[in-house]
């Protein structure tokens, strides 16, 4: 491996950390911000989604001029891969982040409603997930990258347990079903960012590993 190359693949991996760090910040406060209400903190979240869509158009160039001038192979090829592909993964994060928050904002608009009991469960086990993942990646371990991808059957689990809960609710309780219908939107933004940090840790594996797991159902 050339000095430049090294030292171009190394920048790279900062940069994911760096927008790793916001994005997580912005999962964490969006999720945070919906279980209390915290309508500010929303905004703020909204506001902020340009930091992070720009962030990931400046990474992918940066990927694809690398490609171009060195045209690495194996295991430099598949880390620029895979950063294209968790780079793309978190800005969707961020995406889905804001939409949280904009259900936040949506509730807030009508009287309280009680958040069903599991979500909080389901919100702890999403976090440590988004976490967790970009510490594999900085790590390199594939065998920990496995490990959360088996977490993500437990926030399967919750969401369904939730959304049969806030049918229930809804048949019960028709005159709250917008509120209902937010909390439908956001429990599954949730689960779709578990998603998310499941496919970060299965792009860790093929990073260090050279295999693909995405199709696996055992890990």
């Amino acid at each position: 491996m050339s000095k430049h190359l090294q030292n171009d693949l190394h920048n790279l991996k900062n940069e994911v950390l760096e927008i790793g760090t916001i994005v997580e910040e912005a999962v964490e406060k969006s999720m945070r911000a919906f279980r209390k209400g915290d309508v500010e903190t929303a905004r703020k979240i909204i506001e902020q989604d340009e930091i992070i869509n720009q962030k990931e158009v400046e990474l992918e160039e940066e990927c694809l001029k690398i490609l171009a001038l060195y045209q690495p192979v194996a295991k430099d090829l598949r880390f620029i891969a895979s950063v294209i592909k968790i780079n793309n993964d978190l800005e969707r994060m961020g995406d889905i982040s804001v939409k949280i928050s904009k259900r936040t904002l949506s509730l807030a608009k009508e009287l309280p409603i009680e958040l069903p009991d599991h979500l909080k469960e389901m919100i702890q086990l999403t976090r440590s997930m988004v976490k967790d993942s970009l510490d594999a990646f900085f790590r390199q371990d594939a065998t920990y990258s496995r490990e959360i991808c088996r977490r993500d059957e437990d926030v399967d689990r919750l969401n369904k347990q939730i959304l049969s809960l806030l049918r229930d609710k809804m048949r019960s309780d028709p005159q709250h079903i917008d509120q209902y219908l937010d909390m439908v939107t956001a429990t599954k933004g949730i689960e779709r960012i578990a998603d998310l940090a499941t496919n970060i840790a299965q792009d860790v594996v093929y990073m260090v590993e050279g295999e693909i797991i995405r199709h696996k159902y055992k890990f």
